[in-house]
């Protein structure tokens, strides 16, 4: 594969493809290849469609990968230069759906997903992949203009995390991102025990187990971890493909015992000095 293959600085008909996007070539290799459209000037298909999460015409993202979209849409809206800090985002492409033109974007990974990223997904302009481990707050170093605005977004990392862990990691962005915000994703306690038995009678063959629960009657407890987090609230998950009825519309409200077994997404906000 050559260099303009991987980089997408050329199409296979020779026509310029988007700076820093990647190629028809690289697109195809990808196991969802099906989601990407062909157009090499538009590779994801965001022309016409500021404010849609999904490109026409191929499958639709899950709830909660559009739940977070919405969050960091509407946090860009009122900061328009903000940074938009993604950890662990391993080759996603929240980037191209949410790009205003003006934000800022940090990938923050570990150094060897980081290296995969940067050959598929070479750093543009405003669009940099930063390397750290995958546990500690070093990553806010990276952060250059944190009064613009930061909002981070953590899929799938505090419940990686300890109890500890987390409560450091509310406490380092609370401290060091005024009038920033943090976005994650939560099991409540009966489902973060179940899924920690399950991961441990698979003998490994599981993900990392779940070592950090919240339930949604815990969100006060939250708030009070820090005098510098202002609110905490459960974003509601859109309708669609992979929804749980319980998770946040009138099935959860009708049955509060679904509410105890599906997943929260969470927005916490820092208040400014």
């Amino acid at each position: 594969m050559t260099e303009s293959e991987l980089t997408g600085t050329a199409s296979p008909d020779g026509r310029a493809a988007a700076p820093g996007a990647p190629s028809r070539a690289v697109l195809r290799a990808r196991p969802d290849a099906g989601r990407w459209a062909p157009d090499p000037e538009d590779p994801f298909g965001r022309a016409g469609r500021a404010d849609s999460v999904d490109p026409p015409g191929v499958r639709r993202s899950g709830p909660r990968a559009r739940c977070f979209d919405a969050a960091v849409r509407a946090y860009v809206a009122r900061h328009p230069e903000a940074t938009v800090v993604a950890l662990g985002e391993g080759l996603g492409t929240g980037y191209w759906r949410l790009d205003n033109g003006r934000l800022q974007w940090l990938s923050v990974l570990s150094p060897r997903t980081a290296a995969v990223r940067r050959m598929l997904l070479p750093d543009g302009a405003r669009r940099r992949t930063v390397v750290r481990p995958e546990h500690g707050n070093g990553w806010l170093d990276a952060v250059c203009a944190p009064e613009r605005g930061v909002i981070v977004t953590a899929p799938g990392l505090p419940v990686r995390l300890a109890p500890h862990e987390v409560r450091e990691l509310l406490a380092a962005c609370a401290e060091q991102l005024p009038g920033g915000a943090l976005v994650f994703d939560a099991l409540p306690h009966p489902a973060a025990t179940l899924s920690s038995r399950c991961t441990t009678l698979s003998g490994g063959r599981w993900p990392a187990p779940v070592r950090w629960g919240l339930d949604r009657g815990q969100l006060a407890a939250v708030a009070a971890l820090h005098p510098a987090i202002t609110a905490v609230r459960e974003l509601p998950l859109p309708g669609g493909r992979g929804a749980l009825p319980g998770a946040a519309g009138a099935y959860g409200q009708r049955f509060p015992v679904l509410r105890s077994w599906t997943p929260l997404v969470c927005e916490v906000r820092f208040g400014r000095a």
